[in-house]
């Protein structure tokens, strides 16, 4: 099940963009806190968005794309309303979560990178979230759980499913 794009509005996504832009006219490096900024108002940084960003910013394109792309935590669309983030790093790595991560993988029906369709969740690897003496870590919606295993995980997107 891959990663389907998720249409924007065009006419939001310049506003947005544009009104960002403004409020960091004048601040020196500004990039990254527009990109930030972007997608903390729109859940990512939409790829139409950059010639824009990159013509007020007076750089070019594939500078601004290097950033994007080079940079995990932006991205081209928005994550899905549960966002579950698996460890990737080292510490986690000698505590199992290679086989955590496959477990998972074949529980939820998505690979790492991967949106449902639906929307309904994002599961995604990152390389460190700063538990190491707790791992494996997870972070389910912005909430760090430390020593996770798939029972776990699976009983914590449950929860969360029903508060929702």
């Amino acid at each position: 099940m891959a990663t389907l794009p998720q249409r924007f509005d065009p006419e939001q996504c310049q506003a947005v963009t544009r009104e960002v832009l403004a409020a960091h006219r004048d601040q020196p490096g500004a990039l990254l806190p527009i990109l930030h900024d972007i997608q903390d108002r729109l859940g990512a940084v939409p790829p139409e968005m950059l010639p824009l960003i990159a013509e007020d910013l007076c750089l070019s394109r594939a500078e601004v794309h290097g950033v994007v792309s080079f940079y995990h935590d932006f991205r081209a669309s928005p994550p899905g309303r549960q966002h579950l983030k698996l460890c990737q790093a080292e510490a986690c790595q000698s505590m199992g979560v290679k086989a955590l991560t496959a477990e998972l993988q074949s529980k939820l029906g998505l690979e790492l990178g991967e949106t449902r369709e639906d929307g309904s969740l994002t599961f995604e690897a990152v390389y460190c979230l700063g538990n190491c003496a707790c791992a494996p870590n997870a972070m389910l919606n912005g909430e760090l759980h430390g020593r996770v295993d798939a029972e776990g995980l699976l009983a914590l997107l449950a929860e969360q499913e029903t508060q929702a």
